[in-house]
């Protein structure tokens, strides 16, 4: 059962506050992820913990501080728009469902991959230095 949208829509706000682009359905998904043109920076958005103190802070950070950026930045939420998710999830593979989890794909092909696992315990500072140097090697 999705989370309440009252609930999310601030946390979903975070990140278009800064020019992400929320995707509801798994076809906005797929129109985005499909087209192998560019960088794009997809965020799983989450309520959990580490989403509000660390990965939405560090992505933030990472999109307003960068010298390099995606050309498109996009974000799904877990546990709110679960098909838009679970289309998005058959784009991180190899790697297993994770929430928050953040990808960059360059036309096309997911070159960087930050599970939750390399969010949790780290901090907002970490991790926009993470994608910082992502957004050099491949923006």
């Amino acid at each position: 059962m999705p989370y309440p949208e009252m609930l999310v829509a601030p946390m979903r706000q975070q990140l278009e506050n800064v020019g992400f682009k929320s995707l509801m359905t798994a076809n906005e998904v797929e129109q985005e992820l499909a087209d192998n043109v560019g960088t794009k920076l997809l965020v799983f958005n989450s309520v959990c913990g580490c989403a509000a103190g660390t990965c939405r802070p560090g992505v933030i950070k990472a999109v307003e501080n960068a010298a390099k950026k995606p050309s498109k930045l996009i974000t799904v939420f877990a546990g709110q728009e679960t098909e838009a998710v679970a289309k998005a999830r058959e784009f991180t593979a190899p790697f297993p469902p994770s929430s928050p989890s953040i990808a960059l794909y360059k036309n096309g092909e997911l070159v960087h991959f930050i599970e939750r696992h390399n969010i949790e315990g780290r901090s907002a500072e970490m991790i926009a230095a993470n994608l910082e140097a992502a957004f050099n090697e491949f923006c």
